[in-house]
């Protein structure tokens, strides 16, 4: 399956998402997703399978319970071909950048006469 088959899915989108937040067990997945897309469990199992077997997700058993990580190895692919567009939104980026440091500039140049006013009078 290409990446972008497996990213086209909500579900496991929003899944992707709770893992990019730190190691999650298969029951909290289930919980949060059942709550948010009215799927059984094995629905859930399902798309973390799709994951799993597909790159972008690892498993470790500890005891009974199962914890789910995302493997970054697909999210590589994913980034080679969004590498392709990074220039319509990077050179806007640099220039969003630039004039953030120069409103700071700005600010602080104002700034300056207004934090300690001279007393009148002296």
């Amino acid at each position: 399956m290409h990446a972008f088959d497996i990213l086209g899915d909500p579900v496991r989108r929003r899944i992707l998402e709770l893992l990019a937040d730190g190691e999650q067990t298969s029951g909290a997945i289930t919980d949060v997703i059942r709550a948010e897309f009215a799927v059984s469990q094995p629905a859930v199992s399902q798309h973390l399978r799709v994951l799993r077997e597909n790159g972008f997700a690892s498993v470790r058993a500890e005891g009974a319970r199962r914890f789910y990580a995302v493997d970054p190895t697909s999210l590589s692919e994913v980034d080679v071909w969004l590498d392709r567009f990074r220039k319509f939104w990077d050179q806007r980026l640099d220039a969003l950048g630039t004039e953030l440091a120069r409103g700071r500039r700005a600010s602080r140049t104002q700034g300056v006469g207004k934090a300690n006013p001279p007393a009148k009078g002296r």
